[in-house]
C-alpha cells in the first residue's frame, strides 16, 4: 500500500466528516485519488449507518425556520455523535432544510413508533368505515393502504421531502439514512417544535 500525506487524510475528513483512520484507509485503497476515496467512504459509510443507531448521538446542533410572513416557525434539535460532525455544514444544512420542511409539511410525530395505538386504531375504524361501501375483497386493502398514507402525512420520518425536485422523491428516512452514511454516525432527528400564529 502506498504511503498516505496526512494533508490529504486531514482533507479527506473535512469533505466527508468520516474518522481519520477510516480516511487514511481510504485513500490508500484509493492510492491517493480524492474521489474515489470519497466513493469507498460512502459505500462504507451506507453499510455500517444501521450498526450507527444504537450508538449515543451527544452531540448535535439546533437550526430554526422563521417562515417570509413571521406566521410559521420552527426548531428542530438533530443529533450526531461527535462536536466535528455537529459543526460540519452539511450537518447544519441538514438541520435547516428539516425546520423549513416541518414549517410546510406540519408532521406531528417524528416516527411511527411514537404514534399513540389508539390514535391509530381510531384512524383505522374511521377508515374501515369509508370503505364499507367497497367490494368486501378489497376493502382490507384500501383501508390498509390509507392508513399507510395517514401515517406518512403524519409521521416526519414517512414523509416525502416537500423539495422533491432537489431530493429526488426521497423520504426524510432516506436523506437522514444517507447523511449517517457520509459522516460516518449515528444522526438522530431527536425533537421539534413547530409554532403557527393562532394554533
Amino acid at each position: 500500500m502506498s504511503q498516505v500525506a496526512a494533508a490529504d487524510v486531514k482533507a479527506l475528513r473535512e469533505r466527508t466528516g468520516a474518522g481519520m483512520m477510516d480516511c487514511k484507509r481510504a485513500l490508500e485503497e484509493a492510492q491517493g485519488d480524492m474521489e474515489r476515496a470519497t466513493e469507498i467512504l460512502r459505500v462504507k459509510g451506507r453499510a455500517q449507518a444501521a450498526k450507527r443507531t444504537e450508538r449515543e448521538a451527544a452531540e448535535g446542533a439546533i437550526e430554526c425556520y422563521l417562515h417570509f410572513n413571521r406566521r410559521v416557525g420552527v426548531l428542530v434539535e438533530v443529533g450526531c455523535e461527535t462536536d466535528f460532525v455537529a459543526r460540519n455544514e452539511e450537518l447544519i444544512a441538514f438541520a435547516r432544510d428539516l425546520a423549513a420542511h416541518i414549517a410546510h409539511a406540519d408532521p406531528r410525530y417524528i416516527a411511527a413508533s411514537e404514534v399513540p395505538e389508539e390514535e391509530i386504531a381510531s384512524e383505522r375504524r374511521v377508515l374501515e368505515e369509508q370503505a364499507a361501501d367497497q367490494p368486501e375483497q378489497v376493502r382490507e386493502r384500501i383501508t390498509e393502504g390509507r392508513l399507510r398514507k395517514w401515517l406518512e402525512e403524519i409521521v416526519l420520518l414517512d414523509q416525502q421531502h416537500i423539495n422533491s425536485e432537489r431530493y429526488g422523491k426521497k423520504t426524510i428516512e432516506e436523506l437522514r439514512a444517507e447523511l449517517a452514511a457520509k459522516t460516518g454516525e449515528n444522526i438522530v432527528i431527536r425533537r421539534f417544535a413547530r409554532f403557527a400564529i393562532g394554533s
